[in-house]
């Protein structure tokens, strides 16, 4: 069996935790009752060393070894989003207008079967930090654990993440060295012009006119303003103006994201996305603000951990079912600033055929648990071998 036996014979014990998560989704770092059921959970496992509180609701528990050694982080994210739930299964979500569209449910319960089968027998030295992250969906989680010294206040030495991916196979596992998944920054342009009737537009100076054009020409930066083999996503995501169909607006919006791996090219786009604001409001008589907001930055996996993780994976995974060189993703992963600080890895594993993330009827497969925590599992034991072992 590809999985951990003792992993697999708790698997329904896995279940019935998913499930509970899953009808009880919380949002961004308001995650408290989700720690609180961790917390329990890793309580009854005998693990305890556990530290709550962490970027608000966070937890970090750690499990000692047999003897000296360093400490191994292994994290799991646990937000869910603000979407209605469509899957009408007997575990739906009980908060109204919230659920677990991402699969964090499944995470947080991977990591909880890890830290279960890790506290029982211990086959390692030195000490696993379990870190139980809030609002990865949302921004903050990470950065905010980062911001408050977690990873030296546990003098955590490398940590490791996974994520599901519907579409992939049940038992398959996915990654890449280097980036893995993209930077996400936010643009906003308010422009101001002069309202009036729209039987008249000459005595206005039409928003809606500037931001559709400013639109136009931002997609031109992907296409005339840099190199096409360096990845690169300008996507405008919202207009908003107008009321009534005979008003020419004072005022227009737009907005969307920008993702990218190259820090350079970050650099270039927010350069010619001030340019091009600033020439289109001066063509149409408007004023225009460029406001340009950085996110996540990208997700990178150090070599040598990603190296490392694969060997694990495919000790996990069926014969072939681990794919170490794969596309990188241009969604992007609060992850990355524990990376930024510790080497790690980032790693995919398959959901089988679901609906895809951040949709209102995705849901984690359960059978996809027992992999993700017989992965961890093993991360800790090869990482912090005992003896020869």
């Amino acid at each position: 069996m590809p999985v951990i036996n003792r992993i697999a014979a708790f698997a329904d014990e896995m279940t019935e935790w998913r499930r509970y998560l899953h009808q009880h989704p919380e949002l961004g770092q308001q995650c408290q009752e989700t720690a609180a059921y961790v917390v329990e959970r890793l309580r009854e496992f005998g693990i305890e060393e556990i530290h709550e509180g962490i970027a608000i609701s966070g937890v970090v528990a750690i499990i000692e070894g047999q003897g000296d050694g360093p400490t191994i982080g292994l994290r799991a994210d646990m937000d869910a989003l603000p979407i209605t739930e469509s899957t009408g299964a007997e575990w739906a979500s009980l908060n109204e207008g919230k659920m677990h569209a991402c699969g964090h449910d499944g995470h947080t319960t991977m990591l909880l079967g890890a830290a279960k089968y890790l506290a029982e027998t211990r086959n390692f030295k030195g000490r696993i930090a379990l870190i139980f992250q809030p609002a990865e969906e949302t921004g903050g989680g990470a950065e905010l654990m980062v911001e408050e010294g977690m990873l030296e206040r546990f003098d955590i030495k490398e940590v490791y993440a996974l994520h599901n991916m519907p579409g992939t196979p049940v038992g398959q596992f996915y990654t890449t060295p280097g980036p893995i998944m993209a930077s996400v920054d936010t643009f906003h342009v308010d422009i101001k012009g002069v309202g009036g009737h729209g039987a008249y537009p000459h005595e206005t100076r039409d928003p809606i006119t500037a931001a559709l054009s400013i639109g136009q020409a931002m997609a031109t930066i992907v296409s005339r303003n840099h190199y096409a083999l360096n990845d690169l996503v300008v996507s405008v995501t919202m207009i908003h103006s107008g009321t009534a169909d005979n008003i020419i607006p004072e005022t227009a919006y737009l907005g969307g994201t920008v993702r990218t791996f190259d820090k350079d090219v970050k650099a270039m786009v927010k350069k010619r996305m001030a340019e091009i604001v600033a020439g289109q409001a001066a063509s149409f008589g408007v004023k225009a603000e460029l406001r340009y907001e950085e996110g996540f930055p990208a997700t990178v996996n150090a070599p040598k951990q990603t190296e490392f993780a694969v060997d694990v994976a495919r000790e996990v995974a069926a014969e072939g079912k681990v794919i170490d060189d794969a596309i990188r993703e241009m969604g992007a992963e609060d992850f990355a600033y524990f990376l930024e600080k510790t080497p790690g890895a980032y790693l995919f594993v398959g959901n089988g055929d679901t609906a895809g993330l951040h949709q209102p009827d995705f849901d984690f497969d359960d059978a996809t648990a027992p992999y993700g925590a017989s992965f961890f599992a093993r991360i800790a034991e090869r990482a912090l071998p005992l003896g020869d072992a």
